[in-house]
């Protein structure tokens, strides 16, 4: 029963901030700007450490431990999200003012989603322990490959569900507003940003893939699991905002997460096949945090000197779902 409440009492608590969001803080379509994303980013985090006190309070030391950890991890990797958000919302010309509304039901989407796939992981885990290696080489080899893909230019205007969804459904020429559908002429049609909802939601359900994974390297709680996803999650709407005009400066950001892949990948094997945390969660803490602070201090001092168009192409390069890679233009012949 306790447990019940402890569940029932926190997706009231989320419901209640998604309504006061969207109800009253965006009832309108507005630019954000990046002071009022930085207060509420600020917002969540700190949100995010009182329940963490409120945790070490009342489950005790090593689920306070388990859930900055996996609050991190999950903080650092949806980073990933908002480089893609960036490729995405500039593709397809999405004004300032539509994107928060997008990534509200994306995200709103994205809790609906964790929830199914971390109790679903739970139950796996609980019922076939060997699932847990399954998990940790599948980490390791996501990334890796995240590492292949970090010089990657996705062929957007050729993505594989964007044809599909023009083929397949009437669409507007442009954006109606913030509308997803619209009604002309009787006939109801697709709007672009409603594809635009559909990439973004596509993207968390690859990320998820890997992040949730991640996290059962650190616990099986659920319930850590759930609510470190979740503080992770609903702050990356205001992260989007206060770092889209930045975060073409955090390149090698992308390295570092994807070693924070290979090395909790690691961590969950090891860890099972002598049955005792010989990697701590405090040392996965550390080792979490120093890379991330290791990689965006890195990516800061290789971009200072060079020049604005060098530090943009590099911000294009990664990978939306759905794109194949971009193919090299044809060289110039040159003339002597």
């Amino acid at each position: 029963m306790e447990t019940f409440w402890l569940w029932a009492g926190f997706i009231l608590f989320i419901v209640a901030l998604l309504a006061l969001d969207l109800g009253l803080l965006h009832r309108e379509d507005k630019v954000v700007t990046i002071r009022q994303a930085l207060w509420q980013s600020l917002g969540y985090v700190v949100l995010a450490l009182i329940f963490a006190a409120g945790v070490f309070a009342f489950k005790g030391k090593v689920a306070g431990y388990q859930f900055l950890t996996g609050y991190l991890i999950e903080k650092s990797l949806s980073v990933d999200n908002i480089f893609v958000f960036v490729l995405i919302f500039t593709h397809f010309a999405v004004p300032p003012q539509y994107q928060y509304r997008v990534l509200f039901w994306g995200i709103f989407g994205a809790l609906v989603l964790r929830a199914s796939l971390i109790l679903a992981g739970a139950a796996i885990i609980e019922a076939f322990h060997w699932v847990i290696y399954l998990f940790g080489a599948f980490l390791i080899f996501t990334g890796i490959r995240m590492l292949i893909a970090v010089e990657a230019e996705p062929d957007i205007e050729n993505n594989r569900i964007v044809g599909f969804m023009r083929r397949r459904f009437r669409m507007t020429e442009g954006f109606v507003g913030s509308h997803f559908f619209v009604v002309q002429n009787g006939v109801r049609y697709m709007t672009p940003l409603f594809v635009v909802l559909v990439l973004v939601e596509l993207t968390d359900v690859v990320f998820a893939l890997d992040s949730i994974p991640a996290i059962f390297a650190i616990t099986t709680d659920p319930f850590i699991i759930f609510t470190s996803n979740v503080f992770a999650i609903l702050g990356l709407r205001a992260m989007y905002f206060a770092l889209a005009g930045i975060i073409h400066r955090f390149h090698y950001l992308k390295y570092g997460l994807s070693l924070i892949l290979v090395f909790v990948g690691g961590k969950m094997i090891v860890n099972a096949w002598f049955d005792e945390d010989v990697i701590s969660i405090e040392a996965a803490l550390l080792v979490t945090a120093v890379m991330i602070i290791a990689s965006v201090l890195f990516s800061m001092w290789k971009t200072r000197h060079l020049p604005p168009e060098e530090i943009e192409a590099a911000s294009v390069r990664w990978w939306v779902p759905g794109s194949p890679p971009r193919k090299d233009p044809p060289k110039e012949k040159r003339s002597d």
